[in-house]
């Protein structure tokens, strides 16, 4: 499964992110992104971002596109 680019993400989109303390256990957060955080276009281990309740992490797996 290849992971998500930049331009696939995008504010007010549903996703999937692995948070800080989560890495190990690899437990998924669903969500939907306020903000990017990574500047870059990828990331190997997913886009940074912050959900719209303030959790942080990478995103492993878009859900939806936005309206």
């Amino acid at each position: 499964m290849s992971l998500p680019v930049r331009t696939d993400i995008r504010p007010g989109l549903r996703v999937q992110i692995v948070e800080k303390q989560n890495q190990r256990s690899g437990a998924l957060t669903e969500g939907i992104v306020a903000r990017l955080l990574t500047s870059s276009a990828t990331h190997p281990h997913g886009i940074k971002v912050m959900l719209e309740d303030g959790r942080v992490g990478r995103v492993k797996a878009v859900l939806t596109t936005a309206a």
